[in-house]
This record gives C-alpha cells, sequence and structure tokens, in this order.
C-alpha cells in the first residue's frame, strides 16, 4: 500500500496545486478527463449515449459531472454515485475590491463559508478565479491565477495587543480583513492599479474588464511531512482530496459493469443553494437525460437499486484537544476511511448504508473508521442528506481523516489517500 500511496500523493499535490478555486478545479478535472477519453457533452445541446461511453458535462464553470454507461442493465443495477465539492471556505474579493488607505493598496473581501481566519495571518496570498471580459459579440470568461504572493494579512505586533496569546487571535471581519495589495501610486486610483494588474495579466485592456470572481489563496505548495513522511499538508484539503480520490477511481474504471456517476459540486460550504450546487438540479439533470431511454418504471427501479457515496472529510483525532471528541469514536490518520453518523441527519448514513460501505471496504481489503460528533457541539453538514432527499437514494457520508479542517494549511494521512481511492475504485468497478 506504501508504494500505491506515493505514487497517488504527488498526483493529488499537484491536483490541488493547480486548482486554486472552483473554477479551476472543474478546468483540471475536464483536462484529465479529455486525456482520458471522455466526451466533453452540453446541456444545450442533444445527447447521444452509447453502452460503454465516457462522458463529462460542466455546469457554471465551477460543477462538474463525470460518468461512465455501464453494460448491466440499468434499472436492476441503478447508479454507482459518488459526489464531493469543489469550494473550499476562504477569503473571496469583493466587486469593488480595492481602496486607498494612507499610501497603501487595500483589498476588501468577504468571508465564504467557515474559514479559520486567523489561519490567513502572515501568509503568503494570492488571488485566482476567473475574469469576464468584453469582446465583440459579448463577453468571454477567462481563468485566472497568480502564483507570486500578492496580497498579506499582517498581525498586530503583540505589543498592542498583549492578549492575544491567551484570548486568541480574531479578526473584524469588516474592518481587520482588507488585505494588503501594494503601495499607492501616485495620480493612479487603487481601482485603476489594481484592475491594471489584472488586465496586464490576461492580456486585455482595463476597459475591457467586466467583472470577476476571485479566490484568496496561499501560495505555498503542497508537501509530504512528517518522520516517516506519513502525513500530507496542502489548503483545500476540504474538499480536493475527495475530488481528486472520486474522479482517480472513476478514471481507473475502463470497463465499468454499472454505470458510474461522479458529480463535483460548487456552494457546498455555504449550504449548496445555487444552480451549481448539490441542491440544484444539475444531479437530477444528468441522471434523467442517462434514463431517457426507460420508462418511468424502469427509472424508478433504477433509482431504488442505485447507491450514493457523499465523499468529505472528517476529523481525526487531536491529541492536544481531546476534550473535543465524542468518547469511542475517535478517529485516527492513516487508519482508513471514516463513516460519518448523526441521528439528526446532517449525514445520510444509516446502519443500511453503513453496512453496505463497510462491506465494500472489507472486499477491497481497506480498513474503516466510525465517526459521531460530540452530542454537544454543533455538527457540520455535507451533500450527502441533500442528494439523498432530492434523488431517494441510499446514501453514505465518509471521509479520509483531517486535521485543521477549514484552515488555511489542512494535513492528512498518506495511507488515507490511497485507501480512499482503492476503495472508491472497488466501488465503480
Amino acid at each position: 500500500m506504501t508504494t500505491i500511496a506515493n505514487s497517488n500523493i504527488q498526483d493529488l499535490l499537484d491536483f490541488i496545486d493547480a486548482s486554486p478555486s472552483p473554477w479551476h478545479v472543474v478546468t483540471t478535472s475536464s483536462e484529465r478527463l479529455t486525456k482520458a477519453g471522455f466526451k466533453a457533452l452540453n446541456e444545450s445541446e442533444a445527447w447521444q449515449l452509447e453502452t460503454g461511453g465516457r462522458y463529462f458535462v460542466t455546469r457554471g464553470g465551477s460543477s462538474i459531472i463525470a460518468f461512465t454507461i455501464g453494460q448491466n442493465s440499468l434499472p436492476i443495477s441503478g447508479f454507482n454515485m459518488v459526489g464531493a465539492h469543489t469550494d473550499s471556505p476562504g477569503l473571496r474579493l469583493k466587486p469593488h475590491a480595492a481602496f486607498s488607505s494612507d499610501g497603501l493598496i487595500r483589498i476588501g473581501v468577504e468571508v465564504y463559508g467557515g474559514p479559520i481566519l486567523a489561519t490567513f495571518a502572515d501568509r503568503d496570498l494570492s488571488m485566482a478565479g476567473r475574469v469576464n471580459v468584453r469582446i465583440a459579440n459579448g463577453f468571454e470568461t477567462r481563468l485566472i491565477k497568480f502564483d507570486k504572493p500578492l496580497l498579506r494579512l499582517p498581525n498586530l505586533a503583540i505589543h498592542m495587543n498583549r492578549e492575544v496569546n491567551d484570548k486568541g487571535l480574531k479578526f473584524n471581519k469588516q474592518t481587520e480583513l482588507p488585505l494588503l495589495f501594494g503601495e499607492s501610486a501616485n495620480g493612479i486610483e487603487a481601482d485603476a492599479q489594481f484592475l491594471g494588474h489584472i488586465a496586464k495579466s490576461i492580456k486585455v485592456e482595463v476597459k475591457d474588464i467586466i467583472n470577476f470572481e476571485l479566490n484568496v489563496f496561499d501560495t505555498q505548495k503542497g508537501i509530504i511531512w512528517g518522520a516517516n513522511q506519513e502525513f500530507i499538508a496542502d489548503s483545500q484539503l476540504d474538499n480536493l482530496a475527495s475530488c481528486h480520490a472520486a474522479l482517480s477511481a472513476l478514471l481507473a474504471n475502463k470497463k465499468p459493469n454499472n454505470t458510474a456517476i461522479c458529480a463535483l459540486f460548487d456552494h457546498e460550504e455555504v449550504g449548496s443553494e445555487s444552480s451549481t450546487g448539490a441542491s440544484g438540479s444539475f444531479l437530477a439533470d444528468i441522471v434523467e437525460r442517462i434514463s431517457l431511454h426507460l420508462n418511468k418504471e424502469e427509472k424508478l427501479r433504477a433509482l431504488a437499486n442505485s447507491f450514493f457515496i457523499s465523499a468529505d472529510m472528517a476529523h481525526a483525532f487531536h491529541p492536544n484537544h481531546a476534550g473535543s471528541y465524542e468518547p469511542c469514536h475517535n478517529v485516527h490518520i492513516n487508519k482508513g476511511p471514516v463513516i460519518k453518523t448523526n441521528a439528526n441527519q446532517r449525514y445520510a448514513t444509516n446502519a443500511e448504508s453503513a453496512a453496505r460501505f463497510i462491506r465494500l471496504c472489507e472486499h477491497a481489503g481497506v480498513p474503516y473508521q466510525e465517526y459521531a460528533h460530540r452530542t454537544d457541539l454543533g455538527c457540520g453538514s455535507t451533500i450527502g442528506p441533500i442528494v439523498a432527499s432530492r434523488l431517494g437514494v441510499a446514501s453514505v457520508d465518509v471521509g479520509s481523516p483531517m486535521w485543521a479542517m477549514h484552515s488555511l494549511r489542512e494535513s492528512t494521512g498518506v495511507l488515507d489517500h490511497a485507501y480512499m481511492i482503492k476503495v472508491l475504485t472497488t466501488y465503480y468497478s
């Protein structure tokens, strides 16, 4: 397993480092799928699907669904589905982001999801996302990614914040999060200077820029760390590690028996309520189009025989904070995929779906763990309950264990990522 793990990890790090925004995730995934022989489809065009065919379709530039048409009868075998999400908690630039203050250009940001804001301080930050530019007949979208550090959130010196080590680092989201971008150039407004930097990067005139959606990201590359190089550190492990595992498993399945779907959604971190989120119609629309040759009863049979694996990350036990975990439910790095349960359906797992995943792990020769959150702490959620309720399919929530979830710099295990790929590959085969 160690050799397999090592071969997967650098590919994971490359995947994440190439994908600092949901739009980049979709582009990176599309490139991998195309290279593997998958055919790109457009939702606005007619489809001609064939048995054994391999396809993918994107929506809104930030969500992607790839699928293969299996040999087995769809009403009997159903859909083998895995879902993950392309977005991560962090900071996003406001529409009119740049302003001057005391000779410095500052960049206004909004908090996206629930990041650990303190982890953004004193990091080498930059910007990535998409820019819409004018063309003769309308507009076109350009992806943009600045590899060099452009932004910073300097800490206030301890001499002016004497209680920082006792009470923790806290930021007022409106007044203390604007990022430093550069010095104000004489006679040039902050907005013009900022947009000029973007325009130069994508080789257009400032006047041609209509608008943008930009993420703040950490320019430090992902690494393998630990005494025996057994851990991984990178940004966006939640949830690009799951995206990479699901995509790798689908790509490994050259001739599937069952129809297999890999769905990577945007906006999970903010509730999934969008056309590109799991609460939207994207997955249901794809299932419908794959099933067009079936009658109503056959489609319902196919859904009844389907299974959905919601792949998101899980909370690994942190020995420095043992009291934060539910007794008898501590899960550990490099000990296998985690089955997540919650009585209030924050996770989609039930006894039957958990048993199905356990048997799948046993068949794949992969260890597994089970997790429940402390009853007196709020529990996060996933796309699992959303998809389960929209499609009415049996579902389970699983994920690789990790430390520092929602930090700008997260950690997980080398073996765990290999385990997740192996069990999902077995599931798809």
